[in-house]
């Protein structure tokens, strides 16, 4: 026999529905009004590729936030860059990619990485001349 769930249960599931939901919407707003007001701002022109973009490819247009953060929006824009969606979709696996110390060879402290211990021509010079 299956139990109903309690209605204290049931009161908290939909509670906790309502505050998703509202936070989803919220987050869609604020992303709809600095979305809107860099298309103000700047040129529909993508800060990387310089594609330029009509009414008609507009949503091809993304807003990317140079320091990654999508709760800074300074009203002056000065963390926002018009990208296309190649390009931010670029920028972003870039970002994934020194995160974890990626291909670049640089370590998130700043230092190269080596890339291989073992030196195959580290004596080749005295195998040359014949010393070894």
């Amino acid at each position: 026999m299956t139990q109903l769930p309690s209605d204290k249960s049931r009161t908290n599931t939909e509670r906790l529905e309502q505050i998703v939901a509202k936070a989803r919407r919220s987050r869609e707003q604020r992303e709809q009004d600095y979305r809107e007001q860099a298309l103000k701002m700047y040129p529909w022109i993508c800060g990387r590729c310089q594609r330029e973009f009509t009414r008609a490819n507009l949503h091809e247009l993304t807003v990317h936030h140079r320091d990654h953060n999508h709760d800074n929006n300074p009203p002056d824009g000065s963390n926002w860059e018009l990208l296309c969606l190649y390009c931010h979709d670029n920028e972003h696996a870039r970002y994934i990619d020194a995160a974890s110390g990626g291909s670049d060879g640089i370590l998130s402290t700043g230092k190269q990485k080596s890339r291989a211990s073992y030196k195959p021509f580290a004596d080749l010079e005295a195998l040359l001349k014949g010393k070894k």
